[in-house]
Order: C-alpha cells, then sequence, then structure tokens
C-alpha cells in the first residue's frame, strides 16, 4: 500500500502552478478548487467571493480586472470562478486551464444539492454566493449554446500556451485529482 501524500508539500511542476478554472454554475468549480488547493499547496481565489459582497453587489468591473491583474502577478496560484469579460487575465498567465463542461441537467442537479447543503443560505466562506433565479436557471440551461463558444473563443485567442483540461464529467473530475494525487506522491 502506497503511503498517504502529505498534501502540505506542494507539487511543484510547471504545468500546477497557475491555475484558473472555469465553467457553468454548478458544475463542481468550487469543490474542484478546494480539492486542487488543498492537494498542491495552492493559494486560492474564488472569484464569486471577490465579485459579490455579502448584500449581492458586485465590485465595478474595472476594480475586479484590477484585483484579477494582482492575483495573477503572484508565482502561485488556483482562481475559480467563470467571468468571461475577465478570463483573458487570467488566461494569460495561467499554466493550466481546467474547463468544467459538463451538461446542463447536470450542473442544476449541483446547484440542487448545493442549496441543499447549505439550505439555501449563503456560503461565503467556500467562496459561493448561492442565489438562485430563474436568469440563472436560464444561464444555466443555455450555457453549453451561448457561453462556451465564447469561452472556447477567449481560449483559442488568450490561452497562449496554457494546458487546457476540459471534463465533461464529475467522474472525470474526480479521476484528474486522483491522477494529480498519484503524481504528488511519486515526486514526494
Amino acid at each position: 500500500m502506497p503511503p498517504k501524500p502529505d498534501h502540505r508539500t506542494p507539487v511543484t511542476s510547471p504545468l500546477v502552478d497557475r491555475i484558473a478554472i472555469i465553467g457553468c454554475g454548478g458544475s463542481g468549480k468550487t469543490y474542484l478548487a478546494n480539492r486542487l488547493a488543498a492537494l498542491l499547496n495552492l493559494p486560492l481565489t474564488h472569484l464569486d467571493g471577490v465579485y459579490y459582497d455579502a448584500d449581492w453587489n458586485p465590485l465595478p468591473q474595472e476594480e475586479f480586472a484590477d484585483i484579477q491583474r494582482k492575483l495573477v502577478a503572484e508565482p502561485r496560484w488556483l482562481l475559480e470562478g467563470n467571468y468571461a469579460g475577465t478570463l483573458p487575465i487570467r488566461l494569460a498567465t495561467a499554466d493550466t486551464v481546467i474547463f468544467l463542461d459538463l451538461h446542463a441537467i447536470t450542473c442544476l442537479v449541483g446547484i440542487v444539492r448545493r442549496r441543499w447543503k447549505y439550505r439555501g443560505g449563503q456560503h461565503a466562506q467556500e467562496g459561493v454566493y448561492d442565489r438562485l433565479t430563474w436568469n440563472f436557471i436560464r444561464y444555466i440551461w443555455g450555457y453549453r449554446k451561448t457561453m462556451r463558444p465564447r469561452v472556447r473563443q477567449l481560449l483559442a485567442e488568450h490561452g497562449g500556451d496554457a494546458r487546457l483540461i476540459a471534463l465533461t464529467s464529475r467522474r472525470q473530475a474526480d479521476r484528474f485529482v486522483a491522477q494529480l494525487a498519484a503524481e504528488s506522491t511519486t515526486r514526494t
């Protein structure tokens, strides 16, 4: 039986020092980000927690962009959140982009599970502001038709040499984390 990985020791690889996780609401971005940050010992920022305050007031766009520019200037980071308007900032310096490209039904189930887990309240400590509206449900339902092409275009235009990992199921995301965990045990 292999030894358990010491998650306090970062996996030092040029491919896992600056990670951007993107995808539809309910796709599992926050869950995956929390797991990867712990595994790779990366400083984690949930962009929902930066963009919105407790009363759902958004930051001005330029202030939000400036904060991201400061975050990506650091040598190691993990930023989680879609925000296509500022995605080029993250893509410009990311070495790895994880695109959670899950079906709308899977994302809607994820939203329902999240609401059940947190009883519909905001859980800013997890980086998620749980605001369920009909517009949000329509956004999730239409994400693959409207936003996915835009995200793919931004990836092509601004992704540079970043390694793109497209995960299309929760099972694939779990296998990806398990693979990184296994790699971290062989490096330590």
